[in-house]
């Protein structure tokens, strides 16, 4: 009788053990939180020349959601993206909208509006991307204080809806960084100096 009861302390013993141990330790894992996140990380690219950019970023899904005015509501700040803070990196000085960018890494964020968007480009780049109040509302990790640059632009309205929240490098009369999502898309014009 002795031994059950010794077995089953070991038992419950490792079962503790791993709830509180070994599941932490598994989602800690980066090729767990890959597959456990349902807004997977992406990386935008561009490189020509001496310039090098590069924007990652996590990226959700519309799964049926009304997302601008909804999900993502107007004229607040929102992150860009899921969990982490979109973080821009420019090996070079940009001028963006006739306004200079220095080299280096950068937190996006933006404040979507039906017609336009404002594109804040902030030094500081926290671990993530929001955090809730006491009541329970939803409070960006943005430091306004940190903002080295503004632009507005304006929203495009897509012919279809786009599933999935996309950054991309597009290089067409001239360089655009273009954000897009259900059916609204903005182009932020992007120069070297």
């Amino acid at each position: 009788m002795k031994k059950w009861i010794w077995i089953s302390a070991v038992l419950i013993l490792l079962a503790v053990l791993f709830y509180f141990v070994g599941i932490p330790y598994l989602k800690s894992m980066p090729l767990v939180q890959k597959m456990v996140r349902k807004s997977p990380e992406q990386t935008a690219i561009y490189t020509q020349n001496d310039l090098s950019l590069s924007v990652t970023y996590s990226s959700p899904s519309k799964r049926g959601r009304v997302i601008f005015g909804g999900l993502v509501p107007y004229n607040k700040v929102w992150r860009t993206g899921a969990n982490k803070p979109t973080v821009f990196v420019t090996s070079r000085d940009l001028i963006v909208m006739g306004n200079t960018l220095p080299a280096g890494s950068y937190s996006l964020w933006t404040i979507p509006r039906e017609d336009n968007w404002s594109v804040l480009f902030n030094k500081k780049i926290p671990d993530w991307g929001t955090t809730y109040d006491s009541k329970g509302n939803t409070v960006v990790l943005r430091d306004a204080s940190e903002d080295i640059l503004e632009v507005q632009v304006p929203t495009v309205v897509l012919p279809r809806s786009e599933n999935s929240f996309t950054i991309a490098f597009e290089n067409e009369d001239q360089l655009y960084l273009t954000l897009y999502w259900d059916t609204t898309k903005v182009k932020i014009p992007i120069k070297t100096q």
